[in-house]
């Protein structure tokens, strides 16, 4: 029998990999003839940079860049000679976690921070950088991070623009004379999982600024920044940003990683699967275990769950569920190509409990699992 372990983590209890190896323990002591592949997966978001690391055996890159206000700080990425891949986190540089709640005002962050990151990454060697726009502290259109690179955005004088998003609409003109080369011939993959357009009710400004300190007015002056500053993308680059599905996304790193970078935009999960060699690791497979902290409905909107079901279903590979809640009924989950689930929120006396003890419930859950299996045969 062949079992593949393919969870995400379960958020402030159990990073993947954690999972991974209290179910293996458990199932190699009941099934100790398994053929048991541990696959740990993440969907771009928080704890993906420990993922990578373990695929690419990549080593931690600590170097000081500006964060969101631009006051120094020392940020990390992952690197792999190996590969001459890099894994960078814009959090890391230009992302919430990094401003106290009163300092938040996507009106003057930047993400130059994420730029600098960039560069030591090209510097370092790097052919290939994969880049997790998520938790940005920033509205900026990606003009921060752009200018890092040696991009200039000119105002109607000619004079070199600020990099924030307040700035958007004094935009006239973009030089792209001293634009580091290396960019051109890096293939930059970018992780992201949302669609939003760049601007209007959807938009950036719209849909995340509020989160980031925006008020009704800052959202208003955003939006408009946006809308300006698309135009003049559309005159330099020949792209309409409200066409590429993501341009929103982080503030309009989306559509900035697209037209400064010439990156791909993906799923997070995506690019963690193909990192992983999932598709060739599972051949063969009689049983998947995956799970994440929440099953809902929005698990079908590139989630890891998701991400598992689309190639299991393809390879007719039975799937389990190991979660902390389960908030869909039984048909729901019949139709999404799950065969067998568990929630730790049945086992526990309650919500805390459940946090504070996930290790123990998800060896029970394993446990149950197991004997189930078992009567199968």
């Amino acid at each position: 029998m062949k079992i593949v372990i393919a969870p995400d983590k379960f958020k402030n209890s159990l990073t993947s990999l954690e999972f991974c190896n209290i179910v293996e323990k458990q199932l190699k002591k009941e099934l100790p003839y398994a053929n048991i592949v541990k696959l740990p997966l993440a969907d771009g978001g928080d704890g993906t940079i420990d993922i990578v690391k373990h695929y690419l055996n990549g080593e931690t890159i600590k170097t000081k860049v500006c964060n969101p206000l631009f006051s120094t700080i020392e940020a990390s990425y992952i690197y792999a000679p190996k590969y001459e891949t890099a894994f960078i986190e814009m959090a890391e540089a230009s992302g919430l976690k990094l401003l106290k709640p009163e300092q938040l005002d996507c009106k003057i962050t930047s993400t130059f921070g994420t730029g600098q990151l960039i560069l030591d990454a090209l510097n370092k060697g790097a052919k290939k950088i994969i880049l997790g726009i998520g938790g940005s502290a920033t509205n900026d259109c990606g003009i921060g991070m752009a200018t890092a690179l040696g991009y200039r955005f000119l105002d109607k004088k000619g004079k070199t623009v600020n990099p924030i998003g307040q700035n958007l609409s004094s935009i006239k003109s973009i030089d792209i004379s001293q634009v580091n080369p290396k960019i051109f011939t890096t293939d930059f993959k970018i992780a992201c999982d949302v669609t939003n357009p760049l601007f209007g009710k959807k938009g950036a400004a719209y849909v995340y600024a509020p989160q980031k300190g925006a008020n009704h007015q800052d959202i208003l002056l955003l939006n408009k920044g946006l809308k300006d500053f698309s135009k003049l993308i559309s005159q330099v680059f020949n792209i309409d940003p409200q066409t590429i599905p993501g341009s929103g996304a982080a503030g309009g790193m989306g559509i900035a990683s697209k037209i400064f970078l010439n990156g791909t935009l993906e799923s997070g999960n995506k690019l963690i699967k193909q990192l992983s060699n999932f598709d060739n690791q599972i051949i063969n497979a009689d049983w998947i275990i995956t799970g994440e902290g929440k099953l809902d409905n929005q698990t079908l909107s590139g989630k890891t769950i998701q991400g598992v079901l689309d190639t299991s279903t393809k390879n007719n590979i039975n799937v389990a569920v190991f979660c902390g809640t389960i908030d869909i009924n039984e048909k729901e989950l019949k139709n999404m190509g799950i065969t067998y689930a568990s929630q730790i929120i049945s086992e526990a006396k309650n919500l805390d409990d459940a946090m504070q003890n996930t290790e123990t419930y998800l060896k029970t859950m394993t446990e149950k699992f197991i004997s189930h299996i078992k009567q199968l045969k």
